[in-house]
């Protein structure tokens, strides 16, 4: 008899509310476990994307006879060699032109406010010491000729290796990973198996097409800085290839600091220059970009934006990087699914 007088409704309802108030009033600490969490699997998670994104080259290499512990250990030793190589040769060169490049920014804040009569130089101390800082630290690194990671930060470090080794072995084991998933979504069911297959390929393709541009970038900017004779022709390059992450904004960033640059050496490197950063972007989005990517990755660009500037505002860094990955995930998915939303809307249309 007092069963049937509960609302066990209202009490469904006061639980979750109860549940809730102690969620969010306790914010602050679930933050702080979820940061935690993320900072010990960040070595893992990194290590596993990175091993997902050379999988092409481990297929390539055993598809032409190498075994795979060879073909893994080929793969190893080659990015230790890249790094190193890049290192040793760039480092030097970015060097000099950070230096000429300090020194012309500096200069380009004296000339404006000799021009505008404005007192920057509070701001110009501040820039100069900042400045002064990162050549000095990067003088120590090109000086010893390695970059010694144990003085720096032990924990780095650590990291760092936890997450080398474990890039290897998720990169040897990537096959038997991969078994795995299939077995277990099959046996969820085939739907969701080729939903997962959908999300491989879509990542897949944005991973390569990422991989190929930034390449391009590097040398199709390092090259036309280096014709129109910019100081800063292999700094820029380097910009150019790394802000290939940041979709419009990266390269906007990179034109930007080239036509500040040049304003300050000579006319005709500074016409050059704005040349360079009016053309090649918009051959680049509307030619190199589309055939790079293909059609599969295609994003309307105004969404792009978008899409960045909100993981930029929830995340920093890290989402604006994982915002168009993240958001091509997404798509393939309302697009794998519509039909079935459809149909749920019709029902709930039906019930209304």
């Amino acid at each position: 008899m007092f069963n049937n007088k509960l609302n066990y409704k209202l009490i469904n309802f006061t639980v979750l509310m109860l549940l809730l108030y102690i969620s969010f009033s306790n914010i602050g600490m679930w933050w702080n476990i979820i940061c935690t969490t993320l900072s010990v699997l960040a070595p893992f998670i990194i290590a596993f994307a990175f091993a997902y994104a050379l999988m092409p080259i481990l297929d390539f290499l055993t598809n032409k006879g190498i075994k795979k512990p060879l073909a893994v250990l080929i793969i190893a030793v080659s990015a230790v060699l890249i790094i190193a190589a890049l290192l040793v040769v760039t480092l030097p060169l970015v060097y000099d032109q950070l230096i000429l490049f300090s020194k012309n920014i500096i200069d380009i804040i004296g000339d404006l406010g000799e021009h505008l009569n404005l007192n920057l130089g509070t701001f110009e101390v501040k820039l100069t010491d900042q400045l002064n800082t990162i050549i000095g630290n990067l003088g120590n690194i090109v000086s010893s000729g390695t970059i010694n990671v144990v003085n720096k930060s032990l924990n780095f470090l650590t990291k760092f290796l936890v997450g080398f080794i474990s890039w290897v072995y998720f990169l040897s084991d990537m096959y038997n990973i991969r078994d795995k998933f299939k077995k277990i979504t099959i046996n969820i069911s085939k739907r969701c198996y080729s939903y997962f297959k959908l999300l491989d390929n879509e990542l897949g393709n944005y991973i390569k097409g990422l991989a190929i541009f930034m390449v391009i970038q590097l040398f199709e900017y390092s090259i036309l800085f280096f014709i129109v004779g910019h100081p800063n022709w292999l700094l820029l390059g380097i910009l150019a290839c790394i802000t290939t992450v940041i979709p419009y904004f990266g390269g906007l960033i990179t034109n930007i600091i080239g036509i500040i640059t040049a304003s300050v050496v000579a006319p005709k490197v500074l016409i050059g220059t704005i040349i360079i950063c009016i053309i090649f972007p918009q051959l680049d989005g509307y030619i190199i970009s589309p055939r790079v990517y293909g059609k599969t990755n295609n994003v309307n660009p105004l969404a792009t934006i978008i899409v960045v500037s909100i993981g930029g505002t929830l995340a920093g860094v890290t989402g604006i990087v994982v915002a168009l990955p993240l958001y091509i995930l997404l798509r393939a998915t309302y697009h794998y699914f519509s039909n079935d939303l459809k149909k749920g809307m019709k029902k709930i249309k039906g019930n209304i």
